[in-house]
């Protein structure tokens, strides 16, 4: 298969890019996955892509999801990378001379769910990417949910607290269950990180368990809210701290099931088929299907 016949795949987050390469026909086929720190301007981000194209050949697209609001290929706030707002990303990497298709983390990943994963088939399921921050997606009727400006279910500031006083970098729910406030929860009875909490969970440690259940429960809450709204047929967990639903699942169950309808409260929670990868997955989906790739079905 020649070079042209393959797409770049970029997954940008708030700390790391990640890029890999994958057939244009099989774009879950990635290859050649590395992960570098994230780019520290627009510029050294373009002159990294060139450069990868230029060790591989040309492309027929690239993908590129961004941890923030996207207008088209337009990155309109990327709250962990502001030398990217306001950026054209398709002007920026005209110079791979290949098409771009760039979209929100959480969309990307729903897109790679909805055509090849675990959503494959359904027409409605929310999407909950939870990383350094939580990006989420609604797969409604067979497209992806973007809204006006690309912004549409941004779950990771949806609140459950009235007496919040807010904050303008992160939502609500990002400070309770995102991996940044399982780090906090953490350092707070003396573990080094999230991961190391994940862990003393899973053994039984007491102190853990009531930090996890703490996380769980905030998300259960404020989950609620969006499945009454929206009548899902599953929820889909993915992104780095969906490898914890085991520990997570029985307190974000209880408290969805606690503020739900009966008729709701059966609402499937299933993992991602590709986990932490799926942003990096729908970026290639993305770049082998062109502009509107959010039109799944």
């Amino acid at each position: 298969m020649s070079a042209a016949s393959h797409v770049l795949a970029l997954d940008l987050g708030g700390t790391s890019l990640r890029a890999g390469f994958a057939p244009a026909d099989a774009p879950a086929e990635l290859a050649s996955v590395e992960r570098w720190p994230a780019p520290a301007s627009a510029e050294a981000l373009r002159d990294k892509v060139l450069a990868l194209i230029a060790e591989r050949g040309s492309v027929s697209g690239i993908g590129i999801t961004i941890p923030g609001l996207v207008e088209g290929t337009v990155a309109r706030w990327v709250p962990n990378l502001p030398h990217l707002d306001g950026v054209d990303l398709a002007v920026l990497l005209a110079e791979a001379g290949a098409p771009v298709a760039a979209g929100n983390d959480a969309q990307m990943a729903m897109l790679a769910e909805a055509r090849l994963g675990a959503a494959n088939g359904l027409d409605d399921a929310i999407l909950l990417a939870i990383g350094t921050g939580i990006g989420s997606s609604v797969l409604a009727g067979g497209q992806i949910v973007r809204g006006v400006r690309g912004g549409a279910c941004s779950f990771g500031w949806a609140a459950a607290d009235v007496a919040d006083p807010g904050e303008d970098r992160s939502g609500w729910l990002e400070r309770q269950a995102a991996g940044r406030a399982l780090d906090a929860r953490a350092r707070e009875i003396g573990l080094a990180d999230g991961a190391a909490l994940i862990a003393a969970a899973r053994q039984g440690d007491r102190p853990a368990s009531l930090a996890i259940h703490a996380s769980g429960t905030a998300l259960g809450t404020a989950l609620a809210g969006a499945v009454a709204l929206l009548d899902p047929a599953a929820v889909l967990l993915a992104g780095g701290v969906s490898e914890a639903i085991d520990v997570l699942q029985p307190s974000l169950r209880a408290a969805l099931d606690r503020h739900l309808p009966p008729h709701l409260r059966g609402i499937e929670i299933r993992p991602g088929r590709f986990g932490p990868q799926a942003g990096l997955v729908g970026a290639a989906v993305a770049a082998a299907r062109g502009a509107e790739w959010w039109r799944v079905r």
